[in-house]
């Protein structure tokens, strides 16, 4: 099939702005589906809130656009009524870590067979620029004027810790990478994790939410 087969084209242009990597991310996604030959139909993508959350309505495949920080609970249930089912479950800093952080370690204690692509731009885009738990400290933020304190999680160590069996990481800028790892994961039989870093084009934004406001 054809990429543009895997998408619903009059969602298009998307919301992201100009220079975000979620872009890619959802073009490496679609890819590793295709070259993986996955019926889309067999396909569920369940999301929650946010600028990754709004992959869900981009794909032509079954989808869930759920609650904050509920995507992995959503998708649990869907795997446990239809376990011959593929679950995608496409989450950003506060979906995975934030208020979804409890579903995150227990869906990888359980290591339920999905796949958990967390899109990490360390920010919270969507709402302004507030900090996130994968910030890190010395990060400016609208909540964090004179700078973050706290540590950030390392998505890596927390997965394996918490028993996911397949974690890899790349970046929205190594696509054949990223392609690789998802094909892995898709495959690999229980609780996947690949976390991606994305870039967060701040000034970008900020124009735009000044034109927004006047």
């Amino acid at each position: 099939m054809a990429i543009k087969d895997y998408i619903r084209q009059r969602y298009f242009p998307q919301m992201w702005c100009p220079g975000c990597g979620h872009g890619i991310i959802l073009n490496a996604l679609l890819r590793a589906v295709d070259e993986l030959g996955l019926d889309k139909n067999n396909i569920v993508m369940t999301s929650g809130i946010g600028c990754s959350a709004r992959i869900s309505g981009y794909v032509d495949f079954h989808s869930l656009h759920t609650l904050h920080g509920r995507a992995l609970a959503f998708a649990t249930g869907v795997k446990l009524s239809k376990p011959e089912l593929t679950l995608l479950v496409p989450m950003g800093d506060g979906d995975a870590l934030a208020i979804g952080g409890n579903h995150f370690i227990h869906s990888a204690r359980r290591n339920i067979d999905m796949t958990a692509i967390v899109m990490n731009n360390r920010i919270y885009g969507m709402t302004g620029g507030q900090y996130s738990p994968l910030s890190g400290p010395g990060k400016k933020a609208t909540t964090a004027p004179y700078t973050t304190i706290d540590k950030d999680f390392d998505v890596v160590k927390l997965s394996v810790a918490a028993g996911a069996t397949f974690v890899a990481r790349s970046t929205a800028y190594h696509v054949l990478e990223c392609i690789d790892f998802l094909k892995k994961a898709i495959n690999h039989k229980g609780f996947s994790v690949v976390e991606i870093l994305s870039q967060w084009p701040y000034v970008l934004w900020t124009e735009k939410q000044r034109r927004w406001c006047g």
